[in-house]
């Protein structure tokens, strides 16, 4: 198969590419700037809010692979724009080119989708997928780690440099290397019984997910620290959101927004979710993926 991919310049879509490449698979990928070339791969030039592009994107290629998405912006109308229009410019493009096979990737925040700006649009975009008429299938990663994660790194600099991972209040959550989430979307691609129309929750493979101080006290062990793990009350990670939001402006990190679903206690994978063992299985543990990946930090001059 020929996959069209948006998100191909990200995190995740990196991945998917490496991978992609890996299995021999041909990919069109989207990208809104100047891309090297690489084997296997053809750059479609646009973006979401381009419908000439994705035009281009979706023609020749049995199914859409669909990563691209806004995950900070400053009000809801940003994430109503990325993820919410941009997906329904996406699934129209498909149509009508008649590629039929179309897998959202979304997040474990549209689950409460009243938390956040972001999950909220996550969740429209679902429904806008599932009322389609397309052979979908929806994944809900849960928090994402690995090499050229702009995300996480923040926690491993934290614990390098000062030897302290601040956390939100105690909860659980699944995590998931994004080597292993990249095989399983590419595993989905064919689509079929038990995949068509599902909704996946895929995780690392640890039954209940992780609390939070044993995540802080991986990624310090991680980084050759001890860390400590202090848990930071709702009001105090507001008012974080806030100077971050001074200092940093539209390159910050912690905000507003992101402080509504951090302080849920429950982002553990669902169980009745998960994916189907003969179709894929995580291979990579949580010590074993934090540990290369601050080896790929170091490597990469971020740590």
């Amino acid at each position: 198969m020929t996959v069209a991919l948006t998100g191909a310049t990200g995190f995740v879509g990196k991945a998917v590419l490496a991978e992609a490449a890996r299995q021999g698979a041909d990919v069109r990928a989207l990208t809104r700037r100047d891309s090297a070339a690489q084997p296997g791969v053809t750059w479609v030039a646009g973006d979401l809010a381009d419908r000439n592009a994705l035009d281009r994107l979706v023609k020749g290629s049995e199914a859409v692979l669909h990563i691209a998405g806004v995950v900070s912006a400053p009000d809801a109308a940003g994430f109503q724009a990325g993820n919410v229009t941009g997906t329904l410019n996406l699934i129209e493009a498909a149509r009508d080119a008649g590629v039929s096979r179309f897998i959202f990737v979304s997040s474990l925040s549209a689950r409460e989708p009243q938390l956040s700006a972001y999950g909220a649009s996550k969740r429209k975009a679902e429904r806008l997928v599932m009322a389609s008429g397309l052979d979908w299938t929806i994944v809900r990663p849960p928090a994402i780690y690995g090499p050229h994660d702009a995300e996480m790194f923040e926690m491993f600099r934290s614990a390098a440099k000062w030897g302290v991972v601040p956390l939100p209040p105690a909860g659980r959550l699944s995590l998931i290397h994004v080597a292993d989430l990249a095989r399983l979307l590419l595993a989905l691609v064919p689509g079929g019984e038990g995949v068509t129309g599902a909704v996946f929750e895929p995780d690392d493979g640890h039954p209940g997910g992780w609390t939070h101080r044993e995540m802080g006290r991986a990624i310090g062990w991680a980084v050759g620290r001890r860390p400590w793990t202090p848990h930071f009350s709702p009001g105090i990670l507001a008012n974080a959101a806030r100077i971050d939001g001074i200092v940093r402006r539209g390159r910050a990190k912690l905000t507003a927004d992101r402080v509504g679903y951090m302080c849920h206690p429950d982002w553990v994978a669902s169980p009745a979710r998960a994916v189907p063992a003969e179709l894929w299985r995580p291979q990579i543990g949580l010590r074993d993926g934090l540990r290369e990946t601050a080896a790929w930090y170091r490597e990469a001059g971020w740590l």
